[in-house]
């Protein structure tokens, strides 16, 4: 077994283990294994990605083929067929999507306890809030369970939880990735953001979501 595979099966393990708010979905263990052995089989054919082996964790107001799309609502829920462009741009740049993560209702929070699938812990000290709405992807980073995650940040939703768990937080300007497989929470503001360890990390994330945007329009 390849050490992408097994980032990607710890990485799976951690999840599975740790707060059981964090994550609404994850994906199973043979989905997680086939996108690693191919993160490595691109590796080996002499690709060069920037994400190569990384684990990230998406918000679950964001796409992800195969993955249900719930909006922290389960009433909403639905199946989508491909990946948003930012998905696919991490993805394309070696990433391994472990899971979608909790989130305040459609987006409309900021502390991260407005979700029928738990109240999100503070990473640092679970007695306080972990801040919103992005609060399960901050805190599957904070906690050290995947190495970076996408959320939205329509009024402070990505800055406010990044701020609240210790780490970086990156709302891009906003028109720069594309929302388009987001669900919107108010469609003229919305901003898909990043969260990483580090602020090198979360610009390479930034940048390789921004990709996905040129993969899916060969003709910007």
């Amino acid at each position: 077994m390849g050490e992408v595979v097994d980032r990607a099966l710890r990485a799976l393990k951690a999840a599975h283990g740790g707060p059981p708010e964090v994550w609404i979905t994850l994906r199973d263990e043979d989905a997680v294994v086939r996108s690693a052995t191919e993160v490595e089989r691109r590796v080996a054919d002499g690709q060069r990605l920037p994400l190569a082996g990384m684990t990230v964790a998406v918000k679950d107001n964001i796409d992800v083929a195969g993955v249900e799309t719930t909006a922290g609502c389960p009433a909403y829920a639905y199946l989508p067929a491909g990946d948003a462009p930012a998905v696919a741009g991490l993805v394309a740049a070696g990433a391994v999507v472990i899971g979608k993560t909790n989130l305040d209702q459609f987006a409309t929070g900021l502390v991260g306890t407005r979700s029928p699938y738990g109240v999100v812990r503070n990473a640092v000290d679970p007695r306080y809030v972990s801040g919103g709405s992005s609060s399960g992807s901050a805190v599957a980073v904070a906690l050290d369970q995947v190495d970076v995650a996408l959320g939205t940040d329509t009024a402070g939703s990505g800055r406010v939880p990044a701020a609240f768990n210790g780490i970086v937080g990156l709302k891009p300007t906003r028109g720069l990735l594309s929302t388009h497989g987001v669900v919107p929470a108010c469609a003229s503001l919305d901003c898909v953001s990043v969260f990483a360890r580090s602020v090198p990390t979360a610009l390479d994330e930034a940048v390789a979501a921004w990709a996905g945007e040129v993969l899916s329009d060969p003709d910007l």
